[in-house]
C-alpha cells in the first residue's frame, strides 16, 4: 500500500494543472487558462496622479491582433473605489508587496464606481459614475491601444483600453488613501477581477477542485476564503513530506500551488496613497516594470517566464514609447489575423485519463491484497 501511495501522489500532483478550472479562474494577462470570453478578460489596472488629475486605466482582451468588430456589447466593466478603509504603513513587508496593510479587510466596499459599456468597435458606448462629484470634468476614452504590459512574451500585441482622467476635486477633500479593483460582467455573471497587478497571474491563486474561487469573490470575502484554501493545501504539503520518495516533488508544489503566509491577510485590491511617491505597488504607473518589482518582493515566477524569450539585455521598458498626452498609451500595432482559438480543449481528456489512472492505482493494490489474503486463508484452512 505504501508503494501504491508513492505512485499515487506524484500522479495527483502531475494531474493538478490539468484539473484547474477552464474558465474565469483568474485575471491579468496569463489567466484564465482557457479564455471562453476573451473580451471579458481583464489584463491591467493603472492608477497614478498627473497634475491636478488622477489617471485611471483598465484593459481587457490580451494578445489582441485582430481588427474590429469585437464581442463587447454584452459586457460591463466596473471599476470600484473604496475611500473609507483604513490602511496602515508601518509593516515594511506589506508595503513592499501590497502598498500597505488593510486594517479591516472585511469592511472593504466601493464608495465610488465607474461602469463602462463599449461598442463592438471598442469605442465608448456609455458610462455610469456614482460616488464622485464634478462628473463633467471626468474624461473617458476607449479604444484599441498597444498592450502596456512590460513582458516580452506579450510584446507587439494590442489590448482594448479604457482611459480616464478624474479631477482630484472629484474625491472628498483631503482624500489620501484609495483601494481600487475592477471586475467584468457578462449576462449578469462576474467573469473576471483584477486588483494588485501580477497577483492573480500566479498559479497558486487559481482554484483546485473543491476550492472556492477566491478571484471571483468580493474583496471583503477573500481573506477567509484564502484561509480555507490554505488549510486544504497544508494537508497536501504534509502528505508529500510524509513519504520520502515523493519529497523531491515538494519544491514543485511549493513554487506553484502552495499558499504563502503573506497571501492570507491581503485581499486582491490595489492600494494607492498620496503619502508616498506613486509607483507599484503604490498604485501603478505605465512605466512600472511590475514583473521585476514583484520579483523583488518574493514572487519571481513571471520573471522566470519573461527570461524564456532569451532577449538580452532583458527589456525593462514597454515595446513602444508611451504618449505624453491623453490617452497616454502607445498607438496600436497594425491589425493582423488573430490566431485561431483552440477548437477543443484537451483538459477534459487529460482529466478522464487521470481519473482512470487513479482508479486503477487505487483498486489494483486492494485487489492484489484481497487475492493474497484469500489464498492464505485457504492454505491455513487446508
Amino acid at each position: 500500500m505504501r508503494r501504491a501511495l508513492r505512485i499515487l501522489v506524484p500522479a495527483v500532483l502531475v494531474a493538478l494543472p490539468a484539473l484547474l478550472p477552464c474558465a474565469a479562474a483568474a485575471s491579468d494577462h496569463a489567466d484564465p487558462v482557457m479564455l471562453v470570453d476573451p473580451e471579458s478578460n481583464l489584463t491591467d489596472l493603472f492608477f497614478f496622479p498627473r497634475g491636478d488629475q488622477y489617471v485611471l486605466i483598465a484593459d481587457v482582451r490580451r494578445a489582441l491582433t485582430a481588427a474590429p468588430p469585437y464581442g463587447l456589447s454584452e459586457d460591463t466593466l466596473r471599476i470600484n473605489i473604496d475611500l473609507h478603509s483604513r490602511i496602515a504603513y508601518d509593516n515594511a513587508a506589506d508595503r513592499a508587496r501590497y502598498g500597505g496593510t488593510i486594517v479591516t479587510p472585511g469592511g472593504i466596499g466601493p464608495d465610488a464606481a465607474i461602469e463602462i459599456h463599449l461598442n463592438d468597435d471598442a469605442s465608448l458606448k456609455r458610462s455610469v459614475i456614482t460616488g464622485l462629484t464634478g462628473q463633467e470634468g471626468i474624461r473617458i476614452w476607449s479604444g484599441v491601444r498597444d498592450d502596456p504590459f512590460i513582458f516580452p512574451p506579450f510584446f507587439k500585441k494590442n489590448t482594448i483600453a479604457t482611459v480616464m482622467t478624474i479631477p482630484r476635486t472629484s474625491f472628498p477633500p483631503g482624500q489620501q488613501d484609495f483601494l481600487l479593483w475592477a471586475t467584468t460582467w457578462r449576462d449578469g455573471e462576474q467573469v473576471d477581477h483584477v486588483g494588485r497587478s501580477i497577483r492573480t497571474q500566479l498559479p497558486r491563486y487559481a482554484p483546485l477542485p473543491g476550492e472556492p474561487n477566491v478571484n471571483l469573490l468580493p474583496p471583503k470575502d477573500q481573506v477567509p476564503a484564502m484561509a480555507e484554501v490554505n488549510r486544504g493545501r497544508e494537508k497536501i504539503t504534509d502528505f508529500i513530506n510524509r513519504y520520502s520518495q515523493t519529497a523531491p516533488l515538494l519544491p514543485v508544489w511549493q513554487t506553484t500551488l502552495e499558499m504563502r503566509s503573506y497571501d492570507l491577510p491581503a485581499p486582491d485590491v490595489m492600494v494607492f496613497t498620496t503619502r508616498f511617491p506613486p509607483g507599484y505597488p503604490n498604485g501603478r504607473r505605465l512605466e512600472d516594470d511590475v514583473v521585476a518589482l514583484a520579483c523583488r518582493a518574493g514572487d519571481c515566477l513571471l520573471q522566470e517566464l519573461a527570461l524564456l524569450t532569451g532577449l538580452w539585455p532583458q527589456p525593462t521598458m514597454n515595446d513602444k514609447p508611451f504618449r505624453a498626452d491623453f490617452p497616454y498609451l502607445a498607438d496600436p500595432w497594425p491589425s493582423a489575423p488573430q490566431p485561431p482559438a483552440t477548437a477543443k480543449s484537451i483538459v477534459p481528456r487529460i482529466a478522464l485519463l487521470v481519473l482512470l489512472l487513479l482508479f486503477v492505482l487505487s483498486v489494483v493494490p486492494f485487489w492484489i491484497g484481497y487475492k493474497w489474503g484469500w489464498r492464505r486463508c485457504r492454505q491455513a484452512a487446508a
